[in-house]
């Protein structure tokens, strides 16, 4: 499969350059984007403006890709799917369940928020565990 790969400061845009994804090809997809969750920058927005047709599984893989990127503390946000494709996923229950936004300078903000979200938990935790450790054993 053909994709266009653009890495930015906190994520990296790819594009499929196919009109249908199918289970095999999102298989080859879902292999490429993976390997971003061990790079330093693990965040990625999935532009699927050539994408017209979206089989079954395939829409189901990119759920669970999105799981598994976000029970790994990074980003997966898709951009600026075809009406075909969005019919798909709401006749399949799946758009809710996925982080879509319609272009992809919204995809990049919400990555970056989802940024400072999980810096903002991190710090959190950090003070909230200082606050505990402080002692006070009246």
């Amino acid at each position: 499969m053909q994709v266009k790969i653009d890495t930015r400061e906190k994520f990296t845009v790819i594009t499929p350059d196919t009109d249908c994804l199918s289970d095999n090809l999102t298989e080859e997809l879902s292999s490429v984007i993976s390997g971003y969750q061990q790079n330093d920058i693990k965040n990625v927005v999935l532009n699927l403006k050539h994408v017209s047709a979206v089989d079954d599984m395939a829409a189901e893989s990119l759920v669970k890709l999105q799981q598994q990127f976000y029970e790994s503390n990074a980003s997966f946000v898709i951009c600026e799917i075809q009406n075909s494709v969005e019919e798909k996923l709401e006749q399949l229950e799946l758009l809710d369940l996925m982080n879509i936004t319609p272009t992809e300078s919204e995809a990049w903000d919400i990555v970056q928020m989802e940024e400072i979200e999980r810096e903002l938990m991190d710090n959190d935790d950090i003070l909230f565990n200082n606050v505990n450790n402080k002692g006070g054993g009246d």
